[in-house]
């Protein structure tokens, strides 16, 4: 009987040891997402690529996502990420004021990834793009289309901040590196195929010889083209964007009269946001920083960049 006994309880240990290891082994993180609202555009293209991350990771994640009009909705929602559990949270804080939210998560043990922004907070990872990058392999990619010679448009965008300073830095730098003789002339537009079709129109009214285009954005160059066409002008080469917007992307292949590319600052990056997370909550030891270098699509590559599934940027 002694013997029974001992048999039972040997297997009822195993047993219980099975199960406590199944559920360690099916147990997932908990991954928050913050983003803002924004219906189309870069901006929608960061939820997106978010959400689509961590179903790729369905295996070992759980996640919620959140978008938000203002940093007061942000905020609650916040909250309820930690009520929910929230390990990790990959956030977008395009709201200003949220450096105290995000630090308090941090303080009670939570990860937080921030997507692009930088903030000041202490212990926060962030993953983001170079833009100072971007205007450099843009400068090099016109000059690689037209020669060391000629006269290139310029769209600023001022309101842009430090994005425009540094897009704006890298390309005049390397264009007065490379290739001094090219004449630069600077326009100031915005981040909308409204405004680049609008000032483009204008600017290719003022200029009879125009031999490319140093655009910061795909929205943008996206009018600066229908401007083009629309004034029937052929003497445009090369045409630059940023951003990774697959509208743009299918019109490269599509235009052999000029090479159309962009320089990637794609909200594609937000994935390696949520892979940080997984890997801080994993144990792994993760540099808190990680920039994303330039890559430059153009007709030539932009079959590998399409995603027939991304109907949103």
């Amino acid at each position: 009987m002694k013997k029974i006994l001992a048999v039972i309880l040997a297997l009822t240990l195993c047993l219980g040891a099975f199960t406590l290891t199944a559920s360690a082994e099916t147990a997932k993180f908990k991954v928050g997402i913050l983003a803002p609202a924004v219906t189309h555009g870069w901006v929608a293209g960061v939820a997106y690529n978010a959400e689509a991350r961590c179903k790729e990771l369905a295996d070992t994640v759980d996640y919620k996502l959140y978008t938000s009009t203002n940093a007061e909705e942000m905020t609650a929602q916040l909250d309820d990420l930690k009520t929910w559990g929230a390990q990790a949270i990959v956030a977008f804080p395009q709201w200003q004021g949220m450096e105290v939210p995000i630090q308090a998560a941090i303080d009670e043990g939570i990860v937080v990834v921030n997507f692009d922004i930088k903030i000041d907070a202490t212990g926060i990872y962030l993953v983001t793009g170079d833009n100072e990058s971007m205007g450099v392999e843009s400068a090099k990619y016109i000059v690689s289309k037209i020669g060391t010679t000629g006269t290139v448009v310029a769209l600023s965008v001022p309101t842009s901040g430090s994005v425009s300073e540094l897009r704006m830095k890298g390309f005049n730098d390397t264009i007065k590196e490379i290739a001094p003789d090219i004449k630069v002339i600077e326009y100031a537009t915005k981040f909308t195929r409204e405004d680049g079709l609008k000032d483009f129109s204008d600017i290719l009214a003022a200029n009879p010889q125009i031999d490319a285009v140093y655009s910061l954005d795909d929205e943008t160059s996206i009018g600066a083209l229908q401007a083009i066409a629309d004034a029937g002008r052929t003497d445009v080469k090369a045409i630059t964007g940023g951003g990774g917007m697959q509208e743009y992307f299918k019109m490269m292949p599509e235009n052999q009269d000029i090479w159309i590319c962009s320089a990637l600052y794609s909200p594609l990056m937000v994935k390696d946001a949520v892979d940080m997370a997984v890997a801080v909550l994993s144990g792994e030891t993760v540099e808190p920083v990680k920039v994303i270098p330039t890559t430059i699509v153009d007709r030539d590559n932009a079959a590998d960049f399409i995603d027939p599934n991304n109907t949103v940027y």
